[in-house]
């Protein structure tokens, strides 16, 4: 059994931990604990990478335009997603609640082309100095 709790400001993002981690409120979680995602919970905040699934159209994807993605690796990352579902998430950074991809190019247009609404994301916060980093 898998539990689902929000917590800010990931508020509009279900976070997923096992049974066997106590959730002590709606938005707290036992300090010190692991989820299944390996992000940290410390005094109730997530430290780390988080799990979630994210809508396409949230997804800002600034690369975008420098390369093309290989046609036969998305129609087969599209077969496997289909019979499969996506075995490795792609990579965000949240940046003042707002989601950038840089990798995961293929995955993210597999998803696109089968007309998925989400895909899955493991999801690190940043700032906007590793925002212009990424950006160079």
């Amino acid at each position: 059994m898998l539990y689902l709790i929000d917590m800010p400001p990931l508020a509009s993002i279900p976070m997923i931990f096992p049974q066997n981690r106590t959730i002590v409120s709606p938005l707290r979680v036992r300090c010190g604990e692991i989820s299944n995602n390996g992000a940290v919970v410390d005094g109730g905040r997530i430290r780390g990478p988080v799990i979630a699934d994210l809508p396409l159209d949230q997804i800002r994807r600034p690369l975008l335009r420098t390369r093309s993605n290989d046609p036969e690796k998305v129609k087969a990352l599209m077969q496997s997603i289909a019979n499969i579902g996506l075995q490795e998430p792609i990579d965000i950074l949240e940046v003042d609640g707002l989601y950038y991809g840089f990798s995961g190019c293929h995955r993210f247009e597999a998803h696109q082309r089968l007309g998925l609404s989400t895909i899955r994301c493991k999801i690190r916060r940043g700032t906007k100095e590793t925002l212009r980093h990424h950006l160079r």
